[in-house]
């Protein structure tokens, strides 16, 4: 990537719209102010020309790998899901509320579905902080702990919530609020499809809310189907 092609930075948005992300992040305005080279913006960010290059060339190119995660210890995946998609949700969470804050205030006279989903959206997200931290506090610490007794051989530990359903249960009921909220923004904003006329700000919230949906589609897939199914089978061979 050569900073001297004369593109602006909004047009690094134009031509990919998740380097609107990398933009917000640096404080750079890609939106009203996008109309200025990536030197001037690196300049106004402080931060390196060659750094900003760099971060946006590995936008540009970023892969899913994929993974067998049906043979990794549960040990192991419980901290895949926590280092890779509670920390997505963490990071993305304000980002995301941001961008439905200006959106909506912007754009809400013309579009009056974007206050209902900034409503679904900020509901969503106190859901999944606090279902976080019930999975990180109690239920994956456990599953480690039943693992632990298995490789030593050491007896069951015993959970004060009865047997491991209990959560899990819960932890499903809650994964099925949140892809019910998320059913109904994708509706409200025709499936992420913004107006001809949106500005930067406005499609950078659909690309990101879209986003969002599919890395809990996939963090929901780990935990529904494989990481739940192999702790209840654990902890009845413990049992046994």
């Amino acid at each position: 990537m050569n900073a001297g092609t004369g593109k602006t930075v909004a047009d690094y948005v134009t031509e990919n719209i998740k380097n609107a992300h990398l933009f917000k992040k640096r404080g750079i305005d890609f939106c009203c102010g996008g109309g200025i080279s990536l030197a001037e913006a690196a300049a106004k960010a402080n931060v390196s020309l060659e750094i900003l290059e760099r971060e946006l060339q590995e936008t540009d190119s970023a892969i899913s790998p994929g993974y067998d995660y049906r043979n990794w210890k549960l040990d192991f995946l419980t901290d895949h899901i926590i280092n890779v998609h509670h920390q997505y949700v963490q990071e993305n969470i304000p980002l995301l509320i941001q961008y439905a804050a200006k959106v909506a205030k912007v754009h809400g006279g013309q579009r009056k579905e974007l206050f209902d989903i900034q409503q679904l959206f900020t509901e969503v997200a106190q859901e999944l902080s606090a279902h976080l931290k019930k999975e990180e506090l109690i239920l994956f610490p456990f599953i480690k702990k039943m693992l632990r007794a298995k490789e030593e051989g050491t007896p069951a530990p015993q959970p004060h919530f009865g047997k491991i359903d209990d959560p899990i249960e819960m932890m499903e009921a809650e994964h099925d609020e949140a892809g019910a909220i998320f059913k109904q923004i994708a509706k409200l904003s025709d499936n992420y499809t913004c107006p001809d006329w949106a500005c930067n700000t406005y499609r950078a919230f659909y690309a990101k809310l879209e986003e969002f949906e599919n890395d809990l589609h996939h963090h929901v897939h780990l935990e529904n189907n494989i990481l739940f199914p192999k702790a209840i089978e654990l902890e009845r061979s413990l049992n046994n």
